[in-house]
């Protein structure tokens, strides 16, 4: 059994989307007689939560990047020593840095190589030198145009991970929490308001209105939300939805989403987490980030938002066009329609695994 580092340092959303990756890279080398790994997860205290939910994991250790946390934290020789130290300490030999299209794995691979990480696989457009045994070229080596979790995957498999035999590769967390006492008895639809940046969130009046219009339709309706939302939550559900804004960590979202019929949300690690446990997800999703990305995978989906704006792969995080056409031009009675479809198991498009996935797992 070899000890691996898996690397993905962004947010909760991105680390449920290296779920695939890890269960490969728990699974170990066919060459080596099948043996599993065990698997470090390393990630930032946005992801520590989900990476401790991820099937593969055996340990996590959450370290702030200063190249890709927001706000980011000082790179001084201590911070740096933390990492190398732990690293170090945990025997890891082998590392698979995850990345997104405009990440770089080098500065986490110089750090690995200083704390003696004898393999090292990444993709970078930049030439690694030493820094990586594995290097892939996006663009040569794969399309950048995938789904975020099959890049990770890919890298995994660069690395010579594989998933095991039956594995069909969506997303996955271990379990959920029993929520019947939080949400009672009953089919119910989630409204998950919140974002992490402006230029994803859909107007908390457009959710409340949305809110209302599935009560009139007949729908129990539970709002989400974190513990600084709560006001947002209060708002959207107005005096007869179920607000359970601030009530419900990780897990217990997790198994609130697991109960419902379809969830709503943004562009955001919710979205994720409800892929994760194979609920519908109509998704306001703006466009700054390409869909084809980003878009809850492996679920049925209806996407909803102009795809074609002018914000379009601008990465903002407060929008730059006057109005946010992107999102508020999308109507409540829209987003109800988009739910009507999913329950009704007829939505307009779905995210499924890939037949080049398929393909390679065979």
């Amino acid at each position: 059994m070899g000890r691996v580092l898996v690397a993905r340092l962004d947010s909760m959303g991105d680390v449920l989307l290296s779920g695939p990756a890890v269960r490969a890279v728990a699974n170990g080398r066919a060459q080596h007689g099948g043996s599993t790994n065990h698997v470090v997860m390393l990630c930032g205290r946005q992801g520590e939560a989900a990476a401790a939910m991820l099937p593969g994991v055996d340990d996590v250790y959450s370290w702030d990047s200063p190249w890709i946390m927001n706000p980011a934290p000082r790179m001084t020789g201590p911070h740096a020593d933390r990492l190398i130290e732990y690293v170090r300490n945990s025997r890891i030999t082998e590392a698979v840095i995850l990345t997104s299209f405009h990440q770089s794995p080098l500065p986490l691979a110089l750090l690995l190589r200083l704390a003696g990480v004898e393999r090292i696989t990444g993709a970078s457009t930049d030439y690694a030198g030493s820094l990586l045994d594995v290097r892939l070229k996006p663009g040569e080596d794969f399309p950048e145009d995938q789904p975020e979790a099959e890049r990770a995957l890919g890298i995994a498999e660069a690395a010579g991970f594989r998933l095991p035999a039956g594995d069909d590769g969506k997303l996955r967390i271990n379990s959920v929490a029993e929520v019947a006492a939080l949400v009672g008895t009953g089919p119910y639809v989630v409204v998950h308001p919140g974002a992490a940046v402006p230029a994803r969130a859909w107007p908390p009046l457009h959710h409340a209105a949305a809110v209302e219009l599935l009560q009139g339709a007949g729908y129990r309706v539970v709002v989400t939300g974190g513990p600084g939302e709560t006001s947002l939550t209060a708002t959207v559900a107005g005096p007869s939805a179920l607000d359970l804004g601030g009530r419900t960590d990780l897990a217990t979202m997790a198994g609130v989403m697991a109960g419902a019929d379809a969830v709503i949300s943004g562009n955001t690690g919710p979205a994720h987490l409800a892929a994760a446990v194979g609920t519908p997800v109509a998704c306001l999703f703006s466009p700054v980030v390409p869909a084809i990305r980003w878009a809850p995978y492996g679920v049925p989906l209806e996407l909803l938002g102009d795809q074609n704006a002018p914000c379009r792969m601008t990465r903002a995080r407060i929008c730059p066009v006057p109005g946010h056409p992107c999102l508020d031009s999308v109507s409540p009675e829209e987003v109800v329609a988009a739910v009507e479809r999913l329950v009704s198991g007829v939505s307009s498009f779905s995210t499924h695994v890939s037949t080049r996935r398929k393909a390679r797992n065979r």
